[in-house]
């Protein structure tokens, strides 16, 4: 079985709950709290682990929240590579208001790495055996973390024979880039920043995507476009996905899913294509469940038979 670690440098702890009316000024009667881990490549992992794949989470952690946060990867049944820091866990707040079934997302800053926490995340990575046949960079930043840091992240990944799976935004996303991957998942908005233009459209989609692959940046790109699915492009392929529809309930931790959709078929030797409706199947099973809660494998099941009916005949690009 390959190895896949997941790198998530501002892990948090999610806590979710409702209530029924947000207004000022007046005590709130929430429903029960649930708190789950959290961070892109937690998630990733955590998605992986749903599928079958098992996967190592490398991340920093330090203070109660991190222990809880470790804590709650092991009942999971996820292993964990901790880089121990003197800050704590972040936490991040996700409250539905049920009367009006508008949701609302708090996120936290997290807490600068030092120097020597930076360099122990990369011994971490370098240190694991046997080395992973992919490495899967997602989420943001900590503050004061220079984007330049994950292009080491990605070269050293790269030059350990690790295929680079990369989910981050703007300049982070660019150093990966720039240092070079296998897959990035960029949605919409952050290709067209990629590109300099406000936005684009589908034929620009696959002609900025094309770019990054000639310049030998990337090898893969899929780019997640929310409630209309996903563009998969190589050299040679170009591929549109269609997302199902669904009864939305929360988008948090669906672009998370998706990688792990991804991943999860890359591991399994299926194809590209099926590999993106994977990928869109759980980003899209992820959306049918409230709070920070991933997908449930039977939801993913249902909405991948469906997309596999649709793959089309191969095309290749002019």
């Amino acid at each position: 079985m390959s190895l896949v670690a997941t790198l998530t440098l501002n892990p948090a702890l999610d806590t979710s709950t409702s209530v029924a009316g947000i207004v000022p000024d007046q005590k709130l009667h929430c429903a029960a709290p649930k708190t789950e881990a959290g961070g892109g490549g937690i998630n990733v992992s955590r998605g992986l682990h749903r599928l079958g794949t098992p996967s190592v989470a490398v991340y920093p952690a330090g203070g109660h929240t991190g222990a809880l946060l470790e804590a709650l990867l092991t009942a999971e049944g996820i292993a964990s590579c901790v880089i121990p820091t003197k800050s704590a866990v972040r936490e991040n707040f996700v409250v539905v208001d049920t009367a009006s079934h508008q949701q609302y997302r708090f996120g936290m800053p997290g807490a600068p790495l030092t120097d020597a926490e930076q360099g122990q995340v990369l011994e971490a990575l370098h240190q694991l055996t046997p080395l992973p046949d992919f490495v899967v960079l997602s989420g943001s930043l900590p503050p004061g973390m220079p984007p330049a840091f994950l292009a080491r992240v990605a070269r050293q990944a790269r030059e350990a024979g690790s295929k680079v799976v990369a989910d981050t935004t703007g300049p982070a996303m660019l150093a990966v880039i720039e240092a070079g991957a296998y897959l990035i998942k960029p949605n919409l908005g952050e290709l067209s920043q990629l590109a300099g233009v406000p936005e684009l459209d589908s034929a620009g989609v696959v002609a900025t995507a094309r770019q990054l692959i000639g310049a030998g940046r990337c090898e893969i790109v899929v780019v997640s476009m929310g409630p209309q699915g996903a563009y998969l492009v190589t050299c040679d392929l170009e591929d549109y996905v269609s997302a199902p529809v669904v009864k939305r309930r929360s988008t948090v931790g669906a672009g998370d899913s998706m990688v792990a959709g991804i991943v999860h078929a890359l591991v399994h030797g299926q194809s590209l294509r099926e590999a993106v409706r994977l990928g869109v199947a759980c980003g899209t099973a992820a959306t049918m469940n409230p709070g920070t809660e991933l997908f449930h494998p039977a939801d993913v099941e249902k909405l991948y038979r469906c997309l596999l009916q649709a793959i089309p005949a191969p095309h290749a690009a002019a």
